[in-house]
């Protein structure tokens, strides 16, 4: 099994187990924070379980109807996860308000305190794994699910702070106001993933540095002539390149394809955490100026 599965299977086993324990006290003491950090543990429930999913469909070999595989099922389920913080953070800022206008008190505030204490260790413990995962992988859907538990974490330590402060101040509006300021950090949060989600979805180039060590491959192959039409793309963890290297119309197509395949090798090396899909199209001539007219028309 994958390094990126046994981490979603163990973020779904540790998300039910606190949100089992939350929701319990959340609803007992009344806490809008406590019942918050609830809702927002079985959000990640849901996700974590959606990430397995996605990862173990997206790790499929290609087939008939799907000829390039699966891999944008990845940054489909980082949308999702992200759009799931989110909307968690709109109910939670529904939440605040309205016991801000009713004004109910907290009960249970010691059993909040102790469930809170339990579940930031537990969180803490599992950030670390999964940052080790995401860093060892580099998978788009372990990094969402790494900053997702990060923001658990701040989220958990905020609500220990408000529930030690309303124990010792007795000032019940603390709890909501908590909530508010945590509604805004989710959402502050979620709109990275979404937007590295969806760039990857519409097949957006891969970043400047990336390109720049692409570049320079091409730029130190002496055997060609100059290149053009490179262009680029990030699928989960696989990247596609493509790029017409222009050849001295009289090397023979055997000598030239053994310089494709050194560049195609000094790419995949570059990237060696990701599965590199390479094309370069073997141009006797410089065509660049015909291949703009064709796209033009």
């Amino acid at each position: 099994m994958r390094l990126e599965k046994k981490a979603t299977l163990i973020s779904t086993s540790v998300a039910a187990f606190l949100v089992l324990m939350k929701m319990a006290v959340g609803i007992l003491s009344g806490s809008i924070a406590v019942l918050a950090s609830a809702i927002d543990s079985f959000l990640d429930l849901t996700v974590s379980m959606f990430n397995y999913f996605a990862l173990h469909n997206a790790e499929k070999d290609p087939d008939d109807k799907f000829n390039y595989g699966r891999s944008k099922i990845e940054p489909l389920a980082a949308v999702i996860e992200g759009t799931a913080i989110s909307l968690s953070a709109l109910f939670i800022l529904y939440e605040s308000i309205s016991k801000i206008v009713k004004n109910r008190p907290m009960e249970h505030l010691e059993l909040g305190v102790w469930v809170m204490i339990a579940s930031f260790i537990i969180t803490a413990l599992l950030v670390f794994f999964l940052n080790y995962v995401a860093k060892k992988t580099d998978n788009m859907v372990i990094r969402a699910d790494a900053l997702h538990y990060k923001t658990d974490l701040f989220t958990n330590g905020a609500i220990l702070l408000a529930l030690a402060l309303i124990a010792y101040t007795g000032e019940q509006l603390i709890d909501p106001i908590l909530g508010l300021a945590i509604a805004v950090y989710m959402t502050y949060s979620a709109y990275p993933i979404i937007k590295d989600g969806i760039l990857m979805l519409l097949d957006a180039a891969l970043n400047e540095e990336d390109r720049a060590k692409i570049v320079a491959i091409l730029d130190n192959e002496e055997r060609i002539n100059g290149y053009h039409d490179l262009r680029t793309r990030e699928s989960g963890s696989h990247i596609f390149v493509s790029v017409h290297a222009v050849f001295n119309v009289s090397i023979s197509l055997y000598d030239a394809h053994l310089v494709s395949d050194k560049i195609e090798d000094a790419i995949r090396k570059t990237f060696e955490d990701k599965k590199v899909h390479i094309i370069v199209h073997m141009d006797p001539y410089d065509d660049s100026q015909m291949n703009l007219q064709e796209d033009h028309y």
